[in-house]
């Protein structure tokens, strides 16, 4: 595989790129690697205990050494943190090394995808649709700055999204 057959999945929290991940990389009989699951595994902490212990600042460092270390790898299905793209070197890393898909969500949507978790430290808020509405307002120019392809996940069931993105890569990478 080319370097440039990595798929990377790019979004808000709650829009499905887990799912959607584990779905595309069993389908294309690639590895599946979750950047924030990564983290965890090499720090041997949770998300929110390193939020707690290092502020958001000293994640976003963390991510972008792992996001360094996955993109270097071939032929695999990344889900990144829904705020890697924040920093440009991350959106840069993305674009020179996979095919990035940008599962776009609505905020209602991810409300109720996201209501119960408690491991999601930016939404430990008394208003969590606000702060939703926020990072929307925030990243969503990021998300689309850098996507080769955008599909909205909150519409529809996640194999006729694994479909879509599916026939695009192909379209693209024949």
């Amino acid at each position: 595989m080319s370097r440039f057959e990595n798929i990377y999945l790019v979004g808000l929290m709650g829009a499905g790129k887990t799912t959607i991940g584990r779905q595309l990389a069993r389908t294309l009989k690639l590895p599946f690697y979750d950047s924030d699951k990564a983290i965890e595994e090499s720090t041997g902490v949770d998300i929110p205990t390193i939020f707690e212990f290092e502020g958001e600042e000293g994640f976003r460092d963390r991510e972008h050494k792992m996001l360094q270390q996955l993109t270097k790898m071939d032929g695999i299905v990344l889900a990144t943190g829904g705020g890697a793209i924040l920093r440009e070197e991350n959106r840069q890393l993305l674009k020179e090394n996979g095919f990035i898909v940008y599962l776009q969500c609505s905020v209602d949507r991810i409300l109720e995808r996201t209501r119960r978790d408690t491991q999601r430290p930016l939404l430990n808020t008394d208003n969590p649709r606000e702060r939703i509405e926020t990072l929307f307002a925030q990243r969503e120019p990021l998300y689309l700055s850098c996507a080769d392809y955008k599909i909205d996940t909150g519409v529809l069931q996640s194999k006729v999204v694994v479909t879509h993105i599916l026939e695009e890569y192909k379209s693209v990478y024949r």
